[in-house]
C-alpha cells in the first residue's frame, strides 16, 4: 500500500486556493483512476485506486493545513505504510508556476503541512513540489497563497492536476525522476514550459 496525500484546507471557501494544489492533484488522481467515493477516514477524506498495479490509498487532510501530519500519521500506522512509501502533493513558492519537482526528505521551506507531517511522521517522505510562484515579497506570501488561482492560471493548473494523474503510475512503482519528466514533457507540449507569474508582462 502507498500514500498519496493531497494539502490543502477543506471547506468551499478554501477550494480554488493556490495552498490547495494538493488536493486538486488527488482529485485528478482519483477521477483518472476510477477511485471509490471518498468517504471520511483518518481525519480527513480518503480512496483507495490501483495505479499501476499498486494498491494507493489516496488522502486529503481536513485539519487544515498546519495540522496536516495528525491525518497522514493515522493513516501511516493505519496501513503500517513505510515513510518511503508515502508521497505528500503540495504547493511549492519556490518553483516557477507549472513546473513540479519530486524530492525525499530536505526542509520544509516554511510550508506548515510539511512541518506538521515531518514532526509527526519523520522526513524522509516523497515531496511532489508543484510550483506555483512566488508574490515576490514575503510579506504577501500569507494572502497568495490563500486566494485563488486566477483565470489565466486556471488552465495550466488543470493540466498540471491531469499530467499527475496520466503518469501516477510511475510515481507508485518509485520511479521519481521518470515521473518528473513525464510531467515535465505533458506541461512543455501543452505550451506551459514557461509561465509568468502574476503581474508579470
Amino acid at each position: 500500500m502507498r500514500l498519496f496525500a493531497g494539502l490543502g484546507n477543506p471547506g468551499s471557501r478554501y477550494q480554488g486556493n493556490r495552498h490547495n494544489i494538493g488536493f486538486m492533484a488527488v482529485d485528478a488522481i482519483a477521477r483518472a483512476h476510477n477511485a471509490a467515493p471518498w468517504r471520511r477516514r483518518f481525519q480527513g477524506q480518503a480512496t483507495e485506486v490501483v495505479v499501476g498495479g499498486e494498491r494507493v490509498l489516496l488522502l486529503k487532510p481536513e485539519t487544515y493545513m498546519n495540522e496536516s501530519g495528525r491525518a497522514v500519521a493515522e493513516a501511516q500506522r493505519f496501513f503500517k505504510i513505510p515513510l518511503a512509501d508515502v508521497s505528500v502533493f503540495h504547493d511549492e513558492l519556490d518553483l516557477a508556476p507549472a513546473k513540479l519537482r519530486v524530492k525525499v526528505g530536505g526542509g520544509n521551506a516554511g510550508h506548515n503541512g510539511l512541518r506538521s507531517i515531518t514532526a509527526l511522521c519523520g522526513n524522509d517522505y516523497r515531496r511532489v513540489r508543484m510550483g506555483i510562484g512566488h508574490p515576490g515579497d514575503k510579506a504577501l506570501v500569507h494572502a497568495y497563497v490563500l486566494n485563488d488561482f486566477g483565470k489565466a492560471e486556471a488552465d495550466w493548473v488543470d493540466d498540471l492536476c491531469r499530467a499527475c494523474a496520466d503518469h501516477a503510475a510511475l510515481l507508485a512503482g518509485g520511479e521519481d525522476a521518470s515521473f518528473q519528466n513525464k510531467v515535465h514533457l505533458a506541461m512543455e507540449g501543452r505550451g506551459w514550459g514557461e509561465v509568468k507569474r502574476l503581474g508579470e508582462t
